[in-house]
């Protein structure tokens, strides 16, 4: 029925009381292992009879509308003839400070639960336990009351209504939103090469909860192609959200842009925006707590006014639009834009905000997810982010400078970070001459000692003072240390580093494809797609892929006339690269006096670059420079620049792998040519050898997995600025003697095997 509202009990009670978290101010277990490892333990000590996890479910008729409500009990307890609802909450914090009035909330949830086993099994009283566990200490604290049946109905039946608000409005959008999508057709009048095929893959994966890997080439209208479909999968009820992740800004736009498309086709679809909380803070300093910040400060007081007022105005909830609501219902626009991320048609976000375990949405249900379908845009980009999402490092300095400060002023923290500070001491100690060293495991006394500097961070924490922010983030850490350990196996490596006056321990993850998969496993329906899948048995080997997983590569939509490409097999290896620079310099003059326009030139580091910068002299040729930490007005500025009204030719210079090689749209004269230096390989170094000895001890070419695989992705990348539409003409210029090589050779697309080499 179109008035039936689903809806799980967590849910509606986070609404009710603008929680944000059914653990609002209760600091919960430090992780979700320990939380439910207390669950388990606490339930060990049931009795025979009783039960555990019990699901539940009702439905309530509020005002013309059917609320089904659903839940899981963590324990149904019979004793004496009476039954028990018993519901569990684990905390990091110290329970002296919980009493049995001090989290509502937590009866709301509770009472619920009894609702609907007393209803279910007609009951006319039963008791509610609320049960605390401290993890560390095993401290357990509970509370209890009995109610009458009809005490609950009026409790439950009030909580419901103050729900039903948001419900009818929610509900009118759906309606609205899925007349539209039946009405919708696709936003241009033809589908490019591929373009069709691309989208009914995805179509054909949402149908099926399966997993697509796409090469989709530059041009074919990879961002459309997949949100089209989804979009349509949605209106025929197959999934009820869309996630699409992007690895940049400026393909979080084109998202944007694709949805905005389909609005002017008269689609109604409420799509939401998430941006990094230190780009849309509304302070000059990014300080979370109420003390600091008006927004922080009763943001669940005034959470549910500002999301009736935009779900009821706006569709395009981007960062512009909730910035501004933000400032009308003085709301931290990052917490809100996660709120709205719950009641919203489609997400648009980082790829942490599913992979990274450190600030994924963890309250968005493994229910909802298997509703929901993720777009993975650039997913190239995923293997070293994963890397990077799953590694942990800790460092002595910080440990150093705490026991210092902390000498007077809190003596458990001053003793465990003195630990500490000798923990990394003897590691240095260890390594004698050496600057870094493999461990053979994670050492368990570090692990111990992170435990113990947690609890006595918590506990200080707690104390409410004025925050310590080199506590905080040693803190944040650390807790970053615990958790990556539960996540360590055979796929990481623990190594030390050691520099003049610091030492770090590294857990590094070598391979990012089991924990990818996991992560990404409870969606309905997951399609990564890149221009630059290239090998695409190397991607599935490194996102988790199987062999029950569809593979689709498209052609280019182009032909090979459109570029006009050239080979200068010049050795731009470490060894060669000085006697490189003045080859370099007269390669580019010749190539923008020969063909007049704008060109962007990249290079391997910023290092090269500047050094053929101090030979350029560029007579008549306007040039420009990428910085190294660019925000993104100088980044604006940097492509305004690239005009087909300039009338002198204009050479951008910048790096592999940077801002400007990837997800930038120079169509038509903007740009005419791309010169690449190198064949993109990393840096050689300690990191990227353990990579290439990880997958060489497996069986696999461990140097291409390492080096070759990710250098030439870059390549790749920055070749695909040039030709962004069928009319565009240009050319690409390799500089490298390695382009001629068969390994690189198999690598290079079928569009510039017609080369010229140039000597």
């Amino acid at each position: 029925m179109d008035n039936e509202y689903k809806i799980s009990v967590r849910a509606l009670v986070e609404y009710v009381f603008s929680s944000g978290s059914i653990e609002s101010g209760f600091r919960t277990a430090s992780s979700l292992t320990e939380g439910t490892r207390a669950h388990i333990e606490l339930q060990k000590d049931y009795q025979e009879s009783d039960q555990r996890e019990v699901p539940l479910h009702t439905t309530l008729p509020l005002d013309g509308i059917s609320l089904h409500i659903d839940g899981r009990a963590d324990g149904i307890l019979f004793r004496n003839g009476e039954v028990t609802v018993d519901e569990i909450k684990s905390t990091a914090g110290r329970l002296s400070l919980v009493n049995e009035d001090t989290y509502p909330v937590h009866w709301a949830q509770a009472e619920f639960y009894a609702y609907m086993y007393a209803k279910d099994h007609e009951i006319s009283a039963i008791n509610i336990q609320l049960t605390y566990k401290q993890v560390q200490t095993g401290e357990v604290k509970r509370f209890a009351k009995k109610l009458l049946f009809k005490e609950l109905e009026e409790s439950i039946h009030d909580l419901a209504s103050r729900f039903v608000p948001f419900a009818r409005l929610r509900l009118a959008n759906i309606e609205k939103r899925n007349r539209s999508i039946n009405e919708l057709s696709f936003p241009f009048e033809d589908y490019r090469k591929g373009q069709r095929m691309l989208a009914g893959a995805v179509y054909k994966t949402a149908l099926e909860k399966k997993t697509l890997f796409a090469q989709a080439p530059t041009g074919i209208g990879k961002t459309i192609s997949t949100i089209f479909p989804s979009v349509k999968a949605i209106g025929e009820g197959l999934i009820s959200k869309i996630f699409y992740l992007t690895a940049k800004t400026i393909t979080r736009q084109a998202a944007e842009e694709a949805f905005r498309l389909m609005e002017q086709k008269g689609l109604f679809f409420q799509y939401v925006t998430i941006t990094a909380k230190e780009k849309v803070c509304l302070k000059d300093h990014t300080v979370c707590t109420k003390e600091h910040c008006e927004f922080a400060d009763g943001y669940y007081d005034r959470i549910n006014g500002a999301v009736l007022d935009i779900l009821e105005n706006e569709t395009k909830m981007d960062r512009e639009t909730i910035v501004r609501y933000s400032r009308k219902h003085r709301v931290c626009p990052f917490e809100f834009s996660l709120d709205l991320a719950y009641v919203s048609d489609a997400v648009v976000c980082d790829y942490n905000y599913v992979f990274d375990p450190r600030v994924s949405i963890k309250r968005y249900s493994e229910e909802y997810k298997k509703q929901s379908v993720l777009l993975v845009d650039e997913a190239h980009n995923l293997v070293d982010r994963g890397r990077e999402m799953y590694s942990a490092s800790l460092n002595k300095a910080p440990f150093l400078q705490i026991r210092r400060q902390y000498k007077e002023i809190n003596g458990k923290i001053y003793e465990i970070s003195k630990k500490l500070n000798e923990f990394f001491i003897s590691i240095r100690k260890q390594a004698g001459s050496e600057k870094t060293m493999v461990l053979q495991d994670t050492p368990q006394e570090l692990n111990g000692l992170a435990d113990q500097f947690i609890r006595e961070c918590e506990l200080e924490l707690l104390q409410g003072k004025e925050e310590n922010p080199l506590l905080l983030e040693a803190f944040f850490a650390v807790q970053n240390w615990i958790r990556i350990g539960k996540l360590y196996s055979e796929e990481f490596i623990t190594y030390c580093e050691i520099s003049n006056k610091d030492v770090s321990v590294k857990q590094f993850c070598l391979d990012p494809s089991r924990l990818v998969r996991k992560n990404a496993k409870s969606f309905r329906s997951r399609v990564y797609f890149s221009a630059t899948f290239t090998p695409l048995d190397y991607y599935l080997n490194m996102l988790g892929g199987g062999k029950e997983d569809y593979k689709l590569t498209l052609p280019s939509p182009f032909v090979r006339e459109q570029n006009d490409v050239r080979i200068c097999p010049l050795s731009t290896r470490y060894r060669d690269r000085e006697r490189s620079i003045i080859p370099i310099v007269r390669t580019i003059t010749n190539l923008v006096h020969e063909k007049p326009g704008n060109y962007l030139v990249f290079f391997p580091s910023y290092q090269y670059m500047s050094a053929v910068l101090e030979k350029w002299e560029g007579a008549g040729i306007e040039t420009l420079i990428q910085g190294t930490g660019m925000d993104e007005r100088e980044r604006e500025a940097f492509l305004e620049k690239f005009s087909p009204k300039n009338e002198v030719s204009l050479v951008g210079f910048a790096v592999l792998g940077g801002i400007f090689s990837e997800g930038i749209d120079l169509k038509g004269d903007r740009l005419n040519g791309v010169v690449i230096v190198g064949v993109g390989l990393p840096q050689i170094g300690f990191e990227r050898d353990l990579i290439k000895g990880y997958f060489a001890e497996k069986g696999m070419h461990g140097y291409d997995y390492a080096y070759v695989y990710p250098g030439m992705n870059k390549v790749l990348q920055a070749g695909g600025r040039l030709i962004r539409s069928e009319n565009d003409r240009g050319t690409i210029m390799l500089v490298d003697d390695r382009f001629l090589l068969p390994k690189y050779q198999q690598l290079i697309p079928n569009e510039w095997m017609d080369y010229k080499i140039i000597n």
